[in-house]
């Protein structure tokens, strides 16, 4: 086949030599390193996958876990396993989902709402049963349910309002305070009402020097820690 530039000979036997004039016309062709070669573009299926890696990102950040299915952290990540089994983003994005159900079981431990945290643990079991941190949280559970303590839950509507029935309870929680000299903590989901309610239970007990802590949670409650006892 002849060449339509003849840059090298086409023929099977070796090229021929250029004549030395002409060598300042030769063309010289190299290839292309790799760096800068055009890369193919994603196909359907990788660029599906990123979409469900993004979706399934967003709906963690949104506590969307679960729930709703077709909308949720759990059902994006397992589509995405279905395509790539080996997908390190979705292997993570199911473990941060059992890590965050473990979170939520052990503040609801730690408030007393002791179903709640125990629905939580079922939930992170369903998503992988054999994680360790399930087995940790299951033993603060059963711990806080033998503690003994009071747990108040506090409507955080009536909170919002500060109405006259929100600050009967929790001046009668105080006075529980007091009776028991228990040790409390309340929990609130910003520092000013955490505040507000102390200021609440400080006035129901004009005298008392009450003893506790504040801390930040999703929920309004109040706990009193009350004296261990020797057997």
């Amino acid at each position: 086949m002849a060449c339509a530039v003849s840059l090298v000979s086409c023929a099977a036997g070796p090229a021929a030599e250029p004549d030395s004039d002409a060598d300042d016309q030769i063309l010289q062709i190299r290839p292309l390193p790799a760096a800068q070669r055009p890369s193919a573009l994603p196909d359907d299926e990788s660029r599906l996958i990123a979409d469900l890696l993004f979706a399934g990102l967003q709906a963690l950040d949104a506590d969307r876990l679960l729930t709703p299915v077709d909308d949720s952290a759990h059902g994006r990540f397992q589509r995405v396993l279905a395509y790539d089994p080996g997908n390190e983003i979705a292997l993570q994005g199911l473990q941060d989902i059992v890590l965050r159900y473990v979170e939520l079981a052990k503040d609801a431990s730690r408030q007393g709402q002791f179903e709640e945290a125990a629905g939580f643990l079922d939930r992170a079991r369903f998503v992988d049963n054999t994680h360790p941190a399930i087995v940790a949280a299951a033993a603060v559970l059963e711990n806080e349910r033998a503690s003994g303590d009071l747990f108040f839950v506090l409507d955080g509507n009536e909170l919002r309002k500060k109405t006259a029935e929100i600050q009967q309870e929790i001046s009668m929680v105080a006075r529980q305070a007091r009776d028991h000299e228990a040790f409390f903590l309340i929990t609130a989901p910003s520092d000013d009402l955490a505040r507000w309610i102390f200021g609440v239970m400080r006035a129901a007990v004009p005298g008392y020097r009450l003893r506790g802590n504040i801390e930040l949670a999703g929920r309004s409650g109040v706990r009193l820690r009350l004296p261990r006892t020797d057997d």
